[in-house]
């Protein structure tokens, strides 16, 4: 019988979301192996995210595309962190050469596109009727597990806080209301972005009928849709990150909400993680992917003909986001304060 790995490297996602719907398969990990040393590869913002969590030995960032001479290099980092098994949960052909490059004995991840040849364990994707067809991505990750003996627990997602970061955001939060999140920003492409003067009229709305205290989050390159927001609230906007948004902040800050009004983006299944129920203006994106059993709170969308196109620009009238009106997210806003 082969013995069991003790060093394993763990190549997540890049989108925040899918790290945190990637957490239960994490935990996973460490329940079937649990004296092994646990290694994350991925994104800087990935790794903070994943920081706190109690099984996962160390982190390694890596740049957003690295080129193949600066994943020799990384691979040398790599190698005495993983030399018995390595996993790639992303489906890209990159993140599974450098799993090879690692020299980690076993190379296990789907096999997609032209890569299997990288790989020593391969595993059939999600298929429906002999097509590649979508699941939601807890699954698909705990899937991709069984190969090794792995039983999934069913407790969800998780997500760890920083006490120091939870205490920098209680000083930014005063009054007795209601805390409501907003997150107007998405990373993928403004195809998901319910419009920004909407999320303003649900805050000011929830100000006025529920006395909600409502706070603002918006990460790096969303200096715009922040502004915008601001400009247009009529009631006073709680900023808990002075200005410098970080992932410690997010993490903290999501934590302590009973409430967050966003699109389908990386907030809303940290909001998951946290047992914080959501609000989802959900337009572009196919439910499946993303709409599981863990989320407290509702995903508002309507059917179009268009979609759900995919798409990280609307080639159309985004009729999927502009027909959601204010006054739906509301009342629904409403049944879970």
């Amino acid at each position: 019988m082969a013995e069991d790995p003790k060093r394993i490297l763990i190549f997540v996602p890049n989108w925040l979301g899918d790290v945190a719907m990637g957490t239960p398969a994490l935990r996973t990990i460490h329940q079937r192996f649990p004296d092994a040393e646990l290694t994350v590869v991925g994104r800087g913002g990935a790794c903070g995210l994943l920081k706190g969590l109690h099984y996962i030995d160390h982190f390694v960032a890596i740049p957003a595309r690295p080129g193949f001479w600066e994943m020799v290099k990384l691979s040398r980092q790599l190698k005495p962190l993983g030399r018995d098994l390595a996993i790639v949960f992303p489906h890209s052909f990159r993140a599974a050469l450098l799993a090879r490059l690692s020299g980690a004995k076993r190379v296990l991840g789907y096999e997609r596109g032209s890569r299997g040849w990288l790989l020593t364990d391969r595993v059939e994707p999600h298929r429906v009727e002999g097509k590649v067809a979508p699941t939601y991505m807890v699954w698909e990750y705990n899937d991709l597990l069984k190969p090794l003996g792995a039983q999934y627990d069913g407790f969800g997602l998780e997500l760890a806080a920083d006490a120091q970061a939870i205490a920098q955001v209680q000083e930014h939060i005063v009054g007795d209301g209601p805390l409501v999140g907003f997150a107007p920003g998405a990373a993928f492409g403004p195809s998901k972005q319910w419009p920004v003067e909407r999320f303003a009229a649900v805050a000011d709305a929830l100000v006025e009928q529920m006395d909600a205290r409502c706070v603002l989050l918006t990460g790096p390159g969303e200096e715009e849709t922040k502004d915008e927001f601001l400009s247009l609230c009529t009631h006073p906007v709680i900023i808990c990150d002075e200005g410098k948004p970080t992932i410690d902040s997010l993490k903290a800050t999501i934590s302590l909400l009973d409430l967050l009004v966003c699109n389908d983006s990386g907030p809303r299944h940290i909001a998951i993680s946290f047992q914080v129920p959501t609000v989802c203006i959900m337009g572009s994106t196919r439910p499946v992917y993303s709409v599981g059993p863990y989320e407290k709170g509702e995903v508002v969308r309507i059917d179009v003909d268009c979609g759900p196109c995919q798409k990280p620009v609307c080639e159309t009238d985004h009729r999927c986001m502009t027909g959601v009106a204010p006054e739906t997210i509301v009342s629904t806003a409403r049944k879970y304060l």
